[in-house]
């Protein structure tokens, strides 16, 4: 049998760990269980990260690459304000839908390890997201699309409640919310919001 390389072997004990959020809850990652979904034995684990804290901030680092660098390229697309927005909301849900867990290990570990490491890179993803969101806002705004008089602080502030309600959903619906459906629920209410 053929040794994976360190990088298949990383991705996969990040997938592993998201894993067994998803199904187990944050309680059930222990290197015996992440081993059990990777087929690796608990020493080949620490062999490509020396500590838990190391995987979660390589998660939070894909992040950061994966979803901002997603939400950058749409925010600097060529379509129009309203369309960017859709897009936007739907690709960052998308990605909640895709990688389930994530939002619940990002911010219950880092509030409850208080590690400023991690608390600096959590806010870097909520800023980027919020300043994102925000410049597409202001794009409609410029162009006569969206009010005038809406405060584009408080517009992402109520922006950046949407993912975290849809991972509450996700939460309680067992994995099961239909993220299509909710994406448009959500533009409609933006859209609602917004509109001269």
């Amino acid at each position: 049998m053929t040794r994976k390389p360190t990088e298949i072997r990383k991705v996969e004990i990040k997938q592993a760990i998201l894993k067994i959020i998803s199904k187990e809850g944050i309680k059930s990652i222990s290197t015996k269980n992440v081993a059990k979904y990777t087929g690796l034995s608990e020493g080949a684990i620490f062999r490509h990260f020396k500590t838990k804290k190391d995987i979660i901030i390589s998660i939070i680092d894909d992040v950061t690459t994966d979803m901002i660098g997603d939400l950058k390229k749409i925010t600097n697309s060529k379509l129009a304000p309203n369309k960017k927005l859709f897009k936007f909301l739907c690709s960052n849900i998308t990605y909640l839908t895709e990688h389930k867990g994530i939002t619940i290990l990002l911010f219950t570990e880092a509030s409850h390890s208080d590690d400023k490491e991690m608390m600096t890179k959590l806010n870097h993803i909520f800023n980027s997201q919020r300043e994102l969101v925000g410049t597409i806002i202001k794009e409609g705004i410029d162009m006569g699309i969206w009010d005038k008089d809406i405060s584009i602080e408080d517009i992402t502030q109520l922006y950046m409640g949407i993912p975290i309600t849809y991972n509450i959903n996700l939460v309680f619906s067992n994995n099961k919310a239909k993220h299509q459906n909710f994406c448009l629920k959500m533009m409609n209410l933006l859209e609602r919001i917004l509109y001269v």
